[in-house]
């Protein structure tokens, strides 16, 4: 079942129970995937599906730390909720040992050895992890280990 057909589902899950949280963020999520395709002029790949959730989840996560950081409780709240919403709708997220092994990986696989070698190895390990892992870590292990 395509990511636009499950938030419509849950669209009216959400609008029987009256959750007008969760009505609110599946909303906020199905605009932004339609106004992708309307964008790209075509139905959305799986790939251009996780494209647009994992935007709205970092969107989300920067905004949740800049509150976090301004004292802001009121917002945290419902801004924890709305991403437990859309990382539903993401594949599970690798944990750092998961992100760590496949940086070791990718970096044997394109013979990396020092720091100029950083964005060969980016280039490779990014579309293994699109959507499942956040780039900030992956660009912080991949430095560690080149550096």
């Amino acid at each position: 079942m395509a990511v636009l057909d499950q938030l419509n589902e849950q669209m009216k899950t959400a609008m029987k129970a009256k959750d007008k949280q969760t009505l609110s963020t599946v909303r906020m999520l199905k605009s932004a995937l339609q106004n992708k395709q309307i964008d790209l002029g075509h139905d959305l790949t799986p790939e251009d599906e996780k494209a647009v959730l994992s935007t709205e989840l970092k969107q989300r996560k920067e905004s949740l730390e800049e509150f976090s950081k301004a004292g802001r409780e009121d917002l945290v709240t419902p801004l924890e909720a709305e991403i437990k919403i859309v990382e539903a709708y993401l594949p599970a997220q690798l944990d750092e040992a998961a992100v760590t092994k496949l940086v070791d990986e990718t970096i044997a696989e394109v013979g990396a050895t020092g720091k100029g070698d950083f964005g060969k190895v980016m280039k490779t390990l990014m579309p293994k992890v699109k959507g499942q892992a956040d780039g900030a870590m992956v660009n912080r292990i991949v430095k560690a280990k080149l550096g």
